[in-house]
């Protein structure tokens, strides 16, 4: 019988990599919600459910090293997008499986990793990503470490699409339709006072 999946094998990822164009410049996971910097807020969730964090992060790690995590760069200069991330973080990985989640989005479950887990176990699939009833969140998944070539080739082929690196392996999907506010991720200035209006 194949070993149950728990949360000693997975690195969870918190994706901070971006350009943040449409917040006015700044870099989205150090920017306050509730005078907290938006990837505190994923770091309280996100820690206990899974055995190891990491940052990646293009620029301020300094500041993002204040949380006490190690910080991964892109391997490829430029902000080629979540899946230069993520492959730059498998590379570092010392777990059987990665979980990503990005610095945006700070209303994530405390049952995120034992859902995309089941899902990963239900068709012992090499990705599971996340269904919020409309479509795939695919920054919000599970990937096994050994698909660290494949990512690699991939994007040595000038390809940056996950959704498209993702139909090359079995992925199955995790469903939060009952829960889609898991994926609001807060992109603007006007988006965080509005959150902060209805809290």
């Amino acid at each position: 019988m194949l070993k149950k999946i728990d949360k000693t094998d997975i690195t969870g990822v918190i994706l901070a990599g971006g350009q943040a164009r449409r917040m006015e410049g700044q870099d989205k996971g150090l920017v306050l919600l509730n005078n907290k910097p938006m990837i505190e807020h994923v770091i309280q969730v996100l820690k206990p459910q899974v055995s190891h964090l990491l940052i990646n992060a293009n620029r301020n790690h300094d500041k993002y090293s204040e949380f006490g995590f190690d910080i991964i760069s892109d391997e490829l200069s430029g902000y080629h997008g979540p899946l230069a991330g993520m492959a730059s973080a498998l590379d570092k990985i010392n777990t059987p499986y990665m979980l990503t989640v990005p610095c945006d989005s700070p209303f994530i479950p405390d049952d995120l990793v034992h859902r995309l887990i089941n899902a990963l176990e239900s068709e012992d699939a090499e990705i599971s990503v996340a269904h919020n009833g409309d479509r795939i969140q695919p920054v919000f998944c599970l990937i096994k470490k050994e698909l660290l070539s494949s990512i690699n080739d991939y994007l040595s082929k000038g390809e940056r699409k996950i959704d498209k690196w993702f139909k090359q392996h079995a992925v199955v999907i995790a469903d939060f339709s009952d829960i889609p506010e898991t994926f609001d991720n807060l992109n603007t200035i006007e988006d965080i006072k509005t959150v902060e209006r209805n809290i």
